[in-house]
């Protein structure tokens, strides 16, 4: 299948042909609300994607300029979901594939199943091509698909549209039908025929609409802007054009007279006028003013500049997202793998994630909060899929972790499997004074995690994780958790590999491979279960002597022996064993062990496990040592009291007939304990509370289960054991594989209160021991405040902090740290986020942050404020790669900064194109400087297509700017509502830098700053200061 990447770079006898096969239109099955198959079909003409019914109805219509993304099927959980709640359906996922697409943060999904794979590579290679060619169209195509959309939208693309029909489509275009004969008048100069428009006559009055008032006001200004010698003659010819780009729009480039031709042809609608010696019209010079050709916003500034990414990464702002996976509030929004994929193509390269614990693997949401959980593997997935489909740089996942020992080893694998190679694994150069360049770490995911410190039962926990413990009778070291705080470290009992998937080699129930399989086991349990009560669910396991990994539990009931299958898989290094998918267990032991105290319910089959045949050549506990006929108690105690382990026990056989006695140690009392066993009715009962089947069954049980809350039957006892402890007791244990200094554990005494509560078997004090190796599962970054800096800082520590901790201007502490933290953020980097109180998802100014050289400054993505198009506006330099380098004063404090800036804004008139479905808008403008005040712009009643602003109500507006590195021009597009309020229509927003002079075209976006279509504003910066810079803008019509 075609990639992504190739989709667009077809030759031209290619693209028409995949092209022409998707306008043909293919069926499909479509999956929306239910599955449907239905035709879809691209129109060309609108740059659309329709779905028609058989009877040639069109059910929807997405347009093409909206789409994000077009994705194979595999990875795409919706499908899935859909797949299961109707059971019989089976999808080759190469078949399949989903249309993303909108305006918003969170988008929309189509997702279709096309019959073949040839078709389905047609589709995906088509529509990423088309996807691309909207986003380089130029404006004139763009608005020839508008006009077609405009009637095709209303009239069910219907190729012609009548006067009474267009009276009814114009007001919801936002233009007030003038009185008189307007339209008749309109119709007759685009040669229109008994009162109908084609698509291409109505193409024409559309532009001669949206020009209307601009040509009443403006002519006679127009003609002065290019210096033309014959205004009267309604044409600027190439030479006058080429002038006005020199001299008006200070453009370089236009000294190139090949160049202005070819600007001069996109816009000329006649063909016969595309000559060497071009002309444009009025109307095509308006069209050229208003379009992105003529855009204010410099496009070497979204230009990558490779030679800019050699700095340390302490030298640049990251483009970073708070709570990533969230796409509403804090509180009880809904959490989505899609959000960390939405963010990571807009250029993210800072996400979170908050980790927590799972039923049975970790998973991200809000802790303690409504907000829904998604799997931590499925995150990972989808990081590792999209990280860098929009910039290669580097992504930093800032890991907020809250899992236990075993979980964050599932997130270590999960990470180590999915990313491989792209995971940074071990510094690039551990002896750098500066942390490595975005150059240098192409490619690569970096993990940054973060541990709060926190309290347990009133002590603060510094740190935890997991610490291994030479063990002087086995000779290896064996893990323990274990937790620092007080100077104190905790540890729990060693943990065994308790959900090792071959725990089951040395289980008596386990027979591994038997000759003749099935016929075999059903004569063992017959043999076995004959003249024993025929005890149903008597069962053994086998091996399956075909499948590698496959074992079947062989069970005898009173009816027939049943075979089951147990299944075996692994996932992201992480073993598992079932009957049903729906019940997994990380080793088959906990299978079995489930499944005595549950029943098995399958096929209709309801029955516990209960007895099991041991192998043949199974060695009986009691004859393996710990089971003494010949002990006395003081004997008994003499062997305990040699074995410092928590744990270690024995049975005895006593004087008295069918009695016995279960002898342990307790190593935080240092005392043995006895309890009786005797035997009744068949059954060993113990301490009168328990009852076993045997003396097997009661050490198996309390070797999985706490005895009396105190400790597992962890240890047995033998005589060898005894005798080659004795002898390693007179040895002198090698300093060098000890972890630390061995505490007399017999005599300690460990706090109720302790960190680890009851899992606690021991406590070491740090401050009278010599610590050797002390190494810690979990990596941790500090979180400091900022007051708290010190002169000795480490330059690879992360510090975080919330956004109402950053310093603000107007405080005299703030003005006397600053030059602390800058100087900080010159070696090191800060993250801030916001703080707690912002449940409801709102960001914070990010302009103090960046202007104290924070560079990891995390927003809300999901939430389409004036911060975050802020952010979008300072991320949209060095070509949307997330990193954007910090000016050169804040990198060395040799540098000053730039000299300060006077702009002056001046409104005159405009001109708008903002469809509205409700009412014609009444739109006003206004224009700010960020972080700096505002100037409004009047509005204009009643004119919601091509409002113009004239007079003296508009004088200029002049503003001072101080830093014009972290400067942002604002335009704002609002109109009033029914209470005076100002109602938001549009927005656009630039860094200062990227301002360029003239007459120029700003082209407006939406709140989530996704471009809107045709609607733009006209408005004039100039320069008229030499030693200050001064732009004025004069905004002349809104398209």
């Amino acid at each position: 299948m075609v990639d992504g990447s190739e989709r667009h770079e077809l030759i031209e006898d290619e693209r028409s042909w995949v092209t022409g096969h998707l306008q043909t239109g293919t069926e499909m099955m479509v999956y929306q609300l239910r599955a449907e198959r239905l035709t879809v079909q691209v129109i060309m003409e609108s740059m659309q994607v329709a779905l028609i019914r058989s009877d040639d109805r069109i059910v929807r219509v997405l347009d093409i300029f909206e789409f994000k993304e077009v994705r194979k099927w595999e990875t795409f959980k919706d499908f899935q979901r859909f797949n299961e709640s109707r059971g019989k359906l089976q999808q080759d996922n190469k078949t399949c594939f989903t249309i993303f697409y909108g305006s918003e943060f969170i988008l929309k999904s189509l997702s279709l199943k096309a019959d073949s794979v040839e078709d389905a590579e047609k589709w995906l290679t088509g529509l990423e091509l088309l996807r691309q060619e909207t986003l380089t169209a130029h404006t004139p195509e763009i608005i020839e698909s508008l006009t077609f959309v405009s009637v095709s939208a209303h009239y069910c693309f219907s190729l012609s549209i009548t006067l009474k029909e267009l009276k009814s489509l114009l007001p919801q275009m936002n233009f007030t039908v003038p009185g008189g004969h307007f339209l008749e008048d309109r119709f007759v100069e685009v040669e229109a025929k008994d009162y109908c428009l084609d698509i291409q006559q109505f193409h024409k009055f559309y532009n001669f609409l949206i020009f209307e008032n601009q040509k009443m006001v403006s002519v006679q200004f127009i003609y002065f802007l290019i210096n033309t010698d014959s205004p009267e003659s309604s044409i600027v010819p190439l030479y006058d054009f080429q002038n006005f780009l020199l001299y008006r729009q200070k453009e370089a480039w236009a000294k190139n007279l090949n160049r202005v031709q070819e600007l001069m042809t996109i816009f000329i609608d006649d063909t016969m006028r595309k000559t060497n010696d071009p002309t444009l019209t009025v109307g095509e010079f308006l069209s050229f003013l208003f379009s992105k050709e003529n855009s204010i916003w410099d496009e070497k500034f979204s230009e990558i500049c490779p030679l800019d990414m050699n700095n340390p990464l302490s030298h640049y702002w990251i483009n970073s997202s708070h709570n990533t996976y969230l796409t509403g509030d804090q509180l009880r929004s809904e959490s989505s793998t899609e959000a960390y994929v939405r963010c990571l193509r807009l250029g993210c390269r800072c996400i979170e994630l908050d980790c927590w614990n799972g039923p049975e693997e970790p998973v991200i949401y809000h802790g303690r909060t409504m907000t829904s959980k998604i799997k931590f593997k499925d995150v990972v997935k989808a990081i590792n899929d999209h990280a860098f489909i929009t910039s290669e740089y580097p992504v930093v996942l800032s890991i907020e972790e809250h899992c236990d020992i075993k979980q964050q080893k599932m997130m270590a694998q999960m990470l180590r499997d999915v990313f491989q190679d792209k995971l940074l694994t071990e510094p690039l150069e551990p002896e750098a004074d500066d942390l490595p360049s975005p150059n240098q770490l192409k490619g690569k995911i970096i993990i940054k995690v973060g541990k709060k410190v926190k309290f347990v039962k009133n002590r603060v926990v510094e740190k935890e994780g997991e610490l291994c413990i030479w063990d002087p009778i086995d000779k290896v070291f064996y893990r323990h958790d274990c937790v620092i705080s007080d100077n104190k470290l905790y540890y729990s009992e060693e943990k065994l590999e308790e959900d090792s998937p071959e725990l089951h080699l040395s289980e008596p129930w386990f027979h591994g491979p038997l000759a003749e399989g099935r016929i075999t086991a059903e004569k063992l349990l017959r043999d076995f279960c004959k003249g024993r009560d025929e005890k149903d669910g008597t069962f053994l396991v086998r091996e399956s002597e075909t499948f590698i990994r496959i074992y079947n539990i062989s069970l005898w009931t009173s009816e027939r022996i049943q075979h089951y299958r147990i299944f075996c898989s692994s996932e992201n290094g992480q073993w598992y064993f079932y009957l049903t998918s729906k019940q997994r267990f990380p080793s088959m032991c906990a299978l079995i062990k489930y499944y005595t105290r549950n029943l098995i319910k399958y096929d209709r089959f309801n029955l516990r496990l209960n007895g099991f045949l041991p192998r043949l050549n199974f060695v009986p506990y009691h004859q393996i040592g710990w089971f003494y006929s010949n002990l006395s108690q003081a004997e008994a105690e003499d062997y305990l009291l040699r074995i410092p382990r928590d744990g270690a026990f024995l049975v005895r056989q006593r004087e008295e007939p069918d009695t016995f006695t279960l002898s342990i140690r307790f190593l935080i009392d240092g005392d043995v304990e006895h309890y009786l066993i005797y035997k009744y009715n068949s059954k060993y009962v113990l301490a009168d509370a328990y009852e076993f089947g045997s003396l097997e069954d009661l050490v198996s049980c309390f070797r999985d289960e706490l005895f009396y809350g105190k400790t597992k039957l962890r240890y047995p006892v033998t005589p060898q054991l005894v005798e080659r402890f004795c002898m390693v007791r007179e040895e002198r244990i090698d300093k060098r594989n000890k972890l630390a200094t061995e505490p007399k554990r017999d005599t300690i005494i460990v706090a109720k209160d302790n960190p680890l509560g009851d899992q606690c078997k021991g406590v070491v004090d740090i401050s009278k021991c010599t610590v050797v190796n002390l190494t810690f599962h979990s990596i941790y970054y500090s979180i400091l405040h900022f007051y708290d800096l010190s002169e000795n800082y480490n330059y690879k520590e992360v510090r975080s902090v919330p956004d109402n901790m950053v310093p603000k201007e107007g405080n005299e502490t703030a003005v006397e740290k600053s030059d602390i933290i800058l100087e900080y953020n010159r070696k090191a980097l800060t993250r801030v986020y916001p703080c707690s109180g912002r449940v409801d998802s709102s960001n914070f100014d990010p302009c103090p942050s960046w202007k104290l050289g924070c560079q990891m400054v995390a927003l809300n993505f999901q939430t389409a404020d004036k911060f975050m198009q802020l952010n979008n506006a300072l991320f949209s330099l060095n070509g949307g790669t997330g990193y954007v380098l910090k000016p050169e004063w804040m990198r060395d404090p040799t540098k000053k900064k730039p000299a300060k800036q006077t702009i002056r804004i001046r409104v005159n008139n405009s001109y708008l194109h903002l469809p509205n479905p409700d009412h014609i808008v009444s739109p006003f403008v206004q224009v700010e400087l960020w972080p700096y005040t505002g100037a409004q712009v009047d509005n204009c009643k009643d004119n919601g297509l091509n409002p113009v602003w004239l007079g003296q109500m508009n004088p200029p507006k002049c503003f001072k700017v101080d830093e014009p590195d972290l400067a942002f021009l604002r335009f704002v597009v609002f109109e009033e509502d029914t209470f005076s309020d100002a109602k938001f229509l549009a927005q656009a927003t630039f860094p200062i830098r990227g301002i360029r002079q003239g007459y120029r075209s700003v082209l407006l976006k939406n709140r989530f700053s996704e471009n809107l279509e045709v609607s733009s504003l006209l408005v004039h910066a100039e320069q008229v200061e030499v030693r200050d810079l001064v732009f004025c803008f004069f905004l002349i019509n809104v398209h």
